[in-house]
């Protein structure tokens, strides 16, 4: 595969402005050229309905915030970008129907999303097959970038059509982990887990690390995320009396599961992944939620420079949801696509090739190479289609928000 470097984007650039685009947003042309411009699209697949909606919706907001500058900058030359969001309801039948989709579509040169693990591994042999590039701002598996055997070592990408903004799990249970061994001197968990991709890795790369620093795993259970009575599990927590559970799920059930253990009589906190990263959490299991503790990707986006612009241009838009805990990486998903068209179209004389395949094909490859100052740090792309950016940070429920209580990186 041929590499291509790219010009390193300034901050300014990436999200300059203040956005008053009502004209450019995402709905664009249905023809492929619009006043001497072409039109391409990016489709976006992430959880627009059911109960992730929130983190789905800050996702689409975000990358319609990049399109909408790259348009206002006019980023590449003669193209205007168009967002086509679809909703795949957290279900991976659904996130494949809207990858044949966006393939069959002959205007679209990329996706971004999915927010779910087991979701983009329903997608992403639809996009290899058609050499088409899928950025997501929230898959943390693993298994996505570097295969089923990637935890003895034997480390093979499946798909080079494949890349993501945000860090895996491989660090984010770990680095849990070691904050509560080390730092908060918590020994005994009780380790539960909703037997879904992303949950079931999370809980599995933290039980292993935890119990190799000397904790004590003194239980594990599982539960069905569409229920919302989990009363048995969380007598079984009381009984074992754990210092503290950690869950590997999302918010939906992992909310409920913190409010039933403490009225069980759990008397430490509830951590998780990323997916407990919402306010939301802190909504269903209310003064339960307290003290509880979430890992998630990257530093917190209030803490960055780079992410200065894009909280006012955020907020200018006038959304009614928040960016949420992948917002910024939505944005940046989105931007590395149309980075990496603007590569394909410096490489072919200022314009991008007649045939979409071949410029499908082309904006792969520029991928490999994108390289640029985002909102949620440097974004680039190992080997594997992993994001270079290794930073993880926790968060701790205080006074009824999620507090940043440590920012950093993994140490094998």
């Amino acid at each position: 595969m041929r590499h291509r470097s790219l010009l390193i984007i300034t901050t300014a650039a990436v999200a300059a402005g203040s956005l008053t685009l009502s004209a450019c947003g995402s709905r664009g042309e249905d023809s492929g050229k619009s006043g001497g411009e072409k039109t391409v699209t990016i489709g976006l697949d992430a959880p627009l309905t059911g109960d992730l909606s929130a983190l789905g919706q800050g996702i689409k907001n975000s990358a319609e915030l990049a399109v909408k500058t790259a348009n206002k900058e006019k980023t590449v030359e003669g193209v205007k970008f168009k967002l086509d969001p679809q909703d795949d309801a957290a279900q991976p039948s659904a996130g494949q129907q809207n990858a044949n989709k966006f393939v069959a579509d002959d205007k679209v040169v990329g996706a971004v999303g999915p927010l779910n693990s087991n979701v983009g591994q329903s997608m992403q042999k639809v996009f290899d097959k058609a050499k088409m590039v899928e950025v997501s701002p929230a898959n943390t598996a693993p298994e996505l970038t570097q295969g089923t055997a990637w935890r003895s070592g034997k480390k093979e990408r499946p798909f080079e059509t494949y890349f993501r903004i945000c860090t895996t799990d491989a660090i984010q249970g770990p680095y849990a982990a070691q904050y509560m061994y080390n730092e908060k001197k918590l020994k005994k968990v009780f380790v539960i887990d909703d037997k879904k991709t992303y949950g079931k890795g999370l809980a599995g790369t933290f039980k292993t690390e935890f119990e190799d620093l000397g904790g004590k795993v003194v239980g594990t259970d599982h539960v069905d995320p569409k229920e919302k009575d989990f009363t048995a599990v969380a007598n079984k927590v009381a009984k074992a009396k754990p210092d503290f559970v950690y869950y590997g799920g999302e918010y939906p059930a992992g909310a409920p599961l913190a409010d039933q253990s403490k009225q069980a009589g759990l008397k430490g906190p509830v951590v998780g992944g990323d997916a407990l990263f919402s306010a939301e959490y802190i909504k269903l299991a209310k003064k339960n939620s307290e003290g509880d503790i979430a890992s998630s990707v990257g530093a917190p986006l209030e803490t960055l420079d780079s992410a200065k612009e894009f909280v006012k241009n955020y907020k200018a838009e006038g959304y009614k949801l928040p960016y949420e805990a992948y917002g910024g990486y939505a944005y940046d998903s989105t931007w590395a696509i149309i980075q990496a068209v603007k590569a394909v179209a410096e490489d072919n004389d200022g314009k991008l090739p007649e045939d979409m395949n071949e410029t499908r094909e082309k904006v792969v490859e520029a991928m490999q190479g994108v390289k640029f100052d985002g909102v949620s740090g440097k974004v680039g792309f190992d080997k594997y289609g992993d994001t270079t950016n290794k930073q993880l940070s926790l968060y701790e429920v205080k006074k009824g928000e999620h507090k940043p209580v440590k920012t950093g990186t993994f140490q094998d």
